[in-house]
């Protein structure tokens, strides 16, 4: 008889979480007997069609933070009364970690796992919300069975800033071949041009604005592939800038890579990351990459033989898979993206080893570290 795995999630839209997710489920549905609990009914990514999908009622999208807050006891108890017969309770995101620790002080049995996916000293701020957030996971995290996070950078958060004792490491998982073949299918981008590309959720964190500021002073386009609130302040901004002809705003595509192994160099400006799976993506579709040196993520990816803890301030650094530049730095990135923009060996050099790197965060590498944890 197959082992009872439950995986517990906000809903499966469009982040990094939710295509970690998608593959696991993929990977391990023929070794567990597995039910997807979540609390909003969006799947974007595609999983095996006979994995049980359970939504738990009460949650809804329009919620504020402090009324998902609140309803968090309410949440834990339904998902303990629904998720009765589980040897492992696997979590990803706060929110879900939280309803899941919760279960288990209800009473729920089996083993609680929950998988920290961004770097929550810098993620929640000073607000009340934030200040609840941090206290909750120096709080409840340490009462879960394991805890692991998707970066060193994050791990070492958790230790130091919120005292959580034994973190353990678990990278994210990608279908690598999958990547390059859908990179393979056709899609067209303005070559009159040198052409630099972006994925992520068009929010404050990500920094889409920097990447609209820089490209103003290089003579390139930018395509942005995502979608968010900050949509309109950002055709705003194009407008204003008179940009029109040149920054692209694409959508959410299910296949974003198509478009990113057409363009000449990736461009990532976040102010704050867990571990920035576009990153991997890019390498994956054989791009040269610039990204910000945000305190989680980039670093381990592109300079995996450097300090983790060291963060660029002042310069730009042409690292071993990819060039890193201090965050909010509209002058630096400037400065990476005409260096790439400038140099065809640079570009060429990054290009031969990217999709090494890449593999080696491949699903039939990765997948044995989540088997672990479970068994």
């Amino acid at each position: 008889m197959k082992k009872k795995l439950s995986i517990l999630v906000n809903d499966l839209d469009s982040g990094g979480a939710e295509r970690v997710i998608s593959i696991l489920l993929d990977m391990l549905n023929s070794r567990y007997d597995i039910t997807l609990y979540m609390m909003h009914n969006i799947i974007f990514y595609d999983i095996p069609k006979d994995i049980k999908v359970v939504v738990i009622n009460g949650s809804k999208l329009e919620d504020s933070g402090v009324i998902k807050l609140l309803k968090l006891p309410l949440l834990a108890w339904r998902y303990k009364r629904l998720n009765q017969n589980s040897a492992v309770s696997l979590s990803f995101l706060s929110r879900s970690n939280y309803i899941n620790i919760f279960a288990k002080l209800f009473g729920m049995k089996g083993k609680v796992v929950v998988s920290e996916r961004a770097m929550p000293s810098l993620q929640y701020n000073n607000s009340l919300q934030g200040y609840i957030n941090r206290f909750l996971i120096k709080t409840l995290y340490k009462r879960a069975d394991i805890v692991f996070a998707n970066s060193k950078g994050n791990a070492v958060d958790l230790i130091n800033n919120f005292k959580i004792e034994d973190v353990k490491v678990i990278y994210n998982i990608f279908n690598i071949d999958r990547i390059v073949n859908l990179s393979n299918r056709y899609a067209l981008l303005d070559n009159s041009r040198f052409n630099f590309i972006t994925i992520g959720r068009l929010d404050e964190g990500k920094n889409h604005q920097l990447l609209i500021k820089a490209i103003k002073e290089i003579d390139a386009n930018l395509y942005i592939i995502g979608d968010g609130v900050l949509r309109e302040e950002l055709e705003s901004l194009i407008k204003e800038l008179n940009l029109e002809d040149r920054v692209f705003l694409l959508g959410k595509h299910k296949n974003p890579y198509k478009y990113i192994s057409k363009a000449d160099c990736f461009l990532f400006a976040s102010k704050r990351e867990g571990f920035p799976n576009v990153l991997v993506e890019a390498l994956a579709c054989r791009l040269p990459v610039i990204s910000t040196d945000c305190q989680s993520g980039p670093r381990e990816i592109l300079a995996p033989e450097s300090d983790v803890n060291f963060q660029l301030r002042e310069i730009v650094e042409v690292a071993n898979y990819g060039i890193l530049v201090p965050i909010n730095s509209k002058e630096k990135m400037v400065e990476a993206m005409e260096v790439i923009k400038n140099s065809q060996k640079l570009r060429d050099s990054y290009k031969e080893k990217s999709l090494k790197r890449a593999m080696e965060f491949n699903k039939e590498i990765i997948i044995d570290e989540f088997i672990k944890i479970i068994d």
